[in-house]
């Protein structure tokens, strides 16, 4: 099957993502010794710049990883990448903005005494959206029951590394039972997430989502939900540890991320959400495309 044209941008040298740019060598290809952000823009405008910047930062921290450039090196390199893809492929629409950050290469074993010198990759492609027909149809989950989420004194989800297996054989089990996406608990029995998104459910009128301590990536979609638009749409959001039998009184479910924003969510395995124009998801989908839209107006520098 062939791939749809990608940019690639390997240490500020252009090529298609198809042409080989890393060492065999290199620690995030060995090890998954790496760390990562996706931007998406709305209305060509990349969203949550700083937010998503400050968490690079603090997942370089958590592995001991010292980034050699700083933000206004990478936005140029993303300009120019995003140029690139442009001319190249004639898209005008909004796009998917990946930054993969590794520790380098060098000699083969673990110390990262061994690494010569940290390196990036970006890669730009158009941004996949949900259909209409799936917004209207909802996300089917399945419960992973084979393995559970990696603990927060392991590896910490709310790190952004390049570490996705516990996430991609979670997501194999559900995909294998015709879902869409995964929910997963970890080893108390807590729901934590879905694969690559946060989860959200509405209950007696409120958004209740699972806390960062159950073992969750720090979503930033989420965090503006919890932070601000659920505020501005007059809707209550409560971080509560849950298990599957608390979600009996649920009536909506929705994940959050940054290339999908609200999505919302029709089954998990038999247990059925609804969906619809007057669902509170819809609502809240509603206002993050207003914030998203006020956002891309006041930051027209941010244009690419």
């Amino acid at each position: 099957m062939s791939v749809p044209y990608i940019q690639a941008n390997t240490g500020g040298r252009l090529h298609p993502a198809s042409e080989p740019s890393l060492s065999p060598l290199n620690r995030g290809f060995l090890y998954g010794d790496a760390i990562y952000e996706v931007w998406r823009t709305y209305h060509g405008v990349i969203f949550a710049w700083d937010e998503h910047w400050a968490r690079l930062e603090r997942s370089a921290k958590a592995l001991y990883m010292e980034l050699p450039f700083d933000r206004e090196h990478i936005l140029s390199e993303i300009r120019r990448t995003t140029a690139a893809f442009r001319s190249h492929t004639g898209f005008t629409g909004d796009l998917y903005i990946r930054l993969q950050v590794t520790r380098g290469a060098g000699a083969i074993g673990l110390d990262t005494a061994l690494a010569d010198q940290v390196d990036f990759v970006l890669l730009v492609q158009p941004c996949a959206l949900l259909s209409q027909e799936k917004i209207e149809s909802g996300l089917s989950l399945s419960l992973a029951r084979g393995l559970r989420r990696n603990s927060v004194e392991a590896l910490n989800p709310a790190w952004k590394t390049g570490n996705y297996l516990n996430n991609l054989l979670c997501l194999r089990e559900a995909r294998s039972r015709g879902a869409d996406e995964v929910l997963i608990l970890n080893a108390a029995g807590h729901i934590t997430e879905a694969a690559v998104c946060n989860v959200g459910f509405v209950r007696e009128g409120e958004v209740v989502t699972p806390p960062l301590e159950a073992g969750i990536l720090e979503g930033i979609t989420r965090g503006l939900l919890v932070s601000t638009i659920a505020a501005q749409a007059g809707v209550r959001v409560r971080e509560e540890f849950l298990t599957i039998k608390d979600l009996d009184g649920v009536e909506e479910c929705f994940l959050l991320s940054s290339t999908k924003d609200l999505a919302p969510v029709s089954s998990l395995d038999e247990r059925r959400f609804r969906l619809g124009p007057d669902t509170l998801t819809r609502r809240l989908k509603q206002g993050f495309e207003a914030y998203a839209a006020s956002y891309a107006a006041s930051h027209a520098s941010m244009t690419v």
